[in-house]
């Protein structure tokens, strides 16, 4: 298994900085580096390949608590799948999938760690959805399920907020899943990874409302890149949103709600109206 390291980005001195997290240090990465795309094509191979990075920076006194963080990535398009644990198709009496049920967030949705999630007037139920996230690597089109993991940066956690009273109205989701703030992202990309096994959970001020684990996934990492890629071209920086498990449940203004996925990192945001 190749050594983890986890992808920050970061502002300092109004320029976007990006470091990395390694061995239980952190470093900043060089100042030419200011996009995800700058970090890939520095290394050859496969896109999962930890220490792909190469050389990096003096360690940063204070390590990440000192950072202001923004999104790690800012992609093109996040890839969401639906109805992908059998517990969350239950309590939205929906039928297992017979094959991955996709939509797309927009990148304005986009929200960095700590970024406030902001509730639109007049919409209803707003709900948290705790997923994790597959960021890819490098173009992919038509890729072959055995060569999927070669195309993966890394895995981030991703909060799929959603308008829960449009949704159901609508037999299209983009619009209760499109608004601004609707797509928290990070704090990290963590690399050298695969697709063992890793709990997901989401919580609300301090309370659990959602558990479980990636091995629930109705369909696997490796078989949605295959078949989203089939579809639509990804770009490095695009994220695939694998779905959520049961729990979800309502946010309401002064919350706080935190995304946690075992291996990768914490994702906190707190709620405001609008």
């Amino acid at each position: 298994m190749p050594r983890m390291e986890r992808i920050y980005r970061f502002a300092e001195s109004g320029s976007t900085r990006y470091a990395v997290e390694r061995d239980g240090a952190v470093y900043a990465l060089d100042t030419q580096i200011s996009h995800i795309g700058d970090i890939l094509g520095r290394s050859p191979g496969a896109a999962g390949t930890a220490g792909r990075i190469g050389n990096v920076g003096g360690a940063i006194e204070g390590g990440i608590a000192s950072l202001s963080l923004l999104p790690p990535v800012s992609p093109t398009k996040i890839v969401c799948v639906g109805l992908n644990y059998k517990d969350h198709a239950a309590e939205q009496n929906q039928p297992l999938p017979v094959q991955p049920l996709i939509f797309i967030k927009p990148s304005t949705a986009v929200l960095g760690p700590g970024g406030t999630i902001r509730l639109p007037p007049g919409v209803g139920r707003v709900d948290h959805e705790a997923e994790l996230g597959v960021v890819i690597g490098r173009r992919a089109h038509r890729v072959k399920r055995a060569q999927a993991w070669d195309y993966v940066l890394g895995l981030i956690c991703v909060n799929d907020v959603t308008a829960r009273d449009l949704q159901k109205q609508e037999s299209q989701y983009t619009r209760s899943k499109g608004f601004d703030t609707f797509a928290p992202i990070g704090p990290c990309i963590a690399t050298g990874l695969d697709g063992a096994s890793r709990a997901v959970e989401g919580w609300v001020n301090g309370q659990r409302r959602q558990v479980s684990s990636t091995t629930h996934l109705i369909f696997p990492i490796d078989y949605l890149v295959e078949f989203i890629s089939f579809v639509m071209t990804l770009e490095p920086g695009d994220i695939i949103s694998t779905g959520t498990p049961a729990g979800i449940g309502p946010l309401v203004n002064g919350d706080t709600v935190t995304v946690k996925i075992e291996g990768v990192g914490e994702l906190t945001n707190p709620v405001g109206d609008e």
